[in-house]
């Protein structure tokens, strides 16, 4: 599903340049578990960026599902992105004054589909996470595991086949934090999602099958249990 190839990312910093990445390969294969590790600064949140096709590399290839996006103009990653594509972040990025349900309908929102139909797939990945009985609290009324788990439903209402996670757990304590990557496990393992958790916390990053690590804009290690 995923295949990139040599890929470096360059940053002009005045005359300068930052090497963000060099020279990075990484394949995932659909229906993954993979955990990007590496402290700030490494390159970790650059390579994420350009597997959730946020961004372009300077050099080398990236497809997506066979399709090279590397090259890809901004209105064509976005259309990529809409469709195959969920983001979870440290934040969990709710509207105060929307209920869950209404925060998880957004993408769908904006994607034209009829109120009905919105309310019936938000319902749904209100389900996924377990969470349909806070369906009409607002994010006040929730605590942090229960608004993360929200953030994910609203990354999963639109079916995209990759989920990229990054720091999910860094605003949760220890408890919550492992009950949201047990939620990613039973994503992954139950209805197939592709997962990539992107974090720098090496034990959150040995909850996953495969754990890769970057360090200095490079792939250092590659490891699978």
């Amino acid at each position: 599903m995923i295949e990139i190839e040599n890929v470096s990312k360059v940053y002009k910093m005045g005359d300068s340049e930052v090497h963000a990445l060099r020279d990075v390969q990484l394949h995932v294969p659909a229906g993954a578990f993979v955990a990007i590790v590496g402290p700030s600064g490494s390159g970790k949140s650059t390579l994420m960026n350009i597997i959730g096709c946020l961004d372009t590399p300077s050099s080398g290839s990236y497809r997506l599902d066979g399709q090279l996006v590397s090259n890809m103009r901004d209105d064509a990653l976005a259309t990529v992105r809409n469709r195959k594509i969920g983001f979870v972040f440290q934040t969990f990025n709710l509207l105060p004054r929307q209920t869950a349900l209404e925060n998880v309908s957004l993408p769908l929102l904006y994607a034209g589909v009829s109120r009905r139909e919105r309310r019936e797939q938000s319902l749904a990945a209100l389900k996924r996470v377990e969470l349909t009985d806070r369906a009409l609290h607002k994010p006040a009324e929730l605590s942090g595991g229960q608004r993360q788990r929200v953030a994910i439903a609203r990354a999963l209402v639109n079916r995209p086949s990759i989920l990229l996670a990054d720091e999910p757990t860094g605003n949760l304590d220890q408890k919550v934090g492992r009950e949201i990557i047990a939620l990613f496990e039973r994503l992954n393992r139950d209805e197939g999602v592709t997962l990539i958790l992107v974090t720098h916390d090496r034990d959150l990053a040995q909850m996953a099958p495969r754990r890769v690590e970057i360090i200095d804009g490079q792939i250092v290690s590659d490891l699978t249990s």
